[in-house]
């Protein structure tokens, strides 16, 4: 099965791209942040402390999280209740990183996550596909882009949950989560030895598309013919 490996930080377009880019090669997208967005939600709902390990854990591999729909249109539920919208709100990515960083809710995510991409093709984005997940990927991308950039597309996605938020609270927000994804003992955020890094800053969807596709098949046609 074909599989691509799609990391970066918030903010650097990697689930839009990822969503464009399995739609277009009909290949099923694994949004890993959503996964991870959704255990934080069921820990927050449950009012757990972020610092009872046990407690999450226990909460966590209980859970039935299921992604359903198309790339671009998919939809989250948590034991048969969606979540799509309630997922992406500031509190949930406030606290989203002290919930991953613990190395049994990291294990049950990689799990779930590498018994799907061995029966389909597949696009999956996060933090630590290319290093951890998929190690043996076909395809990895390391997908990066300015703070202020970042930034201001988190912004317009919490306008659209009608959240508002100031853009030095996003930025001070992104900061100390890239500084607590790259630092934290389990599966930290870095970019695999043989990703492809692309800074999106100035570039569109469309241009970080061609990007990747210009390499996948370019490399899918060598293989068919070698």
């Amino acid at each position: 099965m074909i599989s691509i490996a799609i990391d970066g930080p918030a903010g650097s377009g990697k689930s839009t791209i990822a969503k464009r880019l399995a739609s277009m090669l009909d290949y099923l997208y694994i949004d890993t942040g959503a996964m991870y967005r959704s255990a934080t939600y069921s820990v927050l709902r449950a009012n757990l402390p972020l610092s009872d390990e046990k407690a999450i854990v226990d909460l966590v591999s209980g859970l039935t999280i299921e992604l359903v729909g198309s790339p671009e249109e998919q939809r989250v539920y948590i034991d048969g209740t969606e979540v799509t919208r309630d997922i992406r709100k500031d509190d949930v990515s406030s606290a989203v990183s002290e919930v991953s960083k613990f190395k049994e809710i990291r294990r049950i995510m990689v799990e779930k996550q590498q018994r799907i991409a061995k029966s389909h093709p597949v696009v999956m984005d996060g933090r630590d596909i290319g290093t951890q997940v998929l190690p043996e990927a076909d395809f990895k991308f390391f997908l990066t882009a300015s703070l202020e950039e970042r930034a201001r597309r988190r912004k317009k996605d919490f306008e659209a949950l009608e959240e508002s938020l100031d853009i030095k609270q996003i930025m001070d927000s992104i900061s100390k989560r890239d500084e607590e994804d790259a630092n934290r003992e389990i599966s930290p955020l870095k970019q695999a030895a043989d990703a492809m890094l692309i800074d999106t800053t100035t570039k569109s969807v469309e241009e970080v598309l061609a990007v990747m596709l210009r390499i996948i098949n370019k490399n899918e046609k060598k293989e068919f013919t070698s």
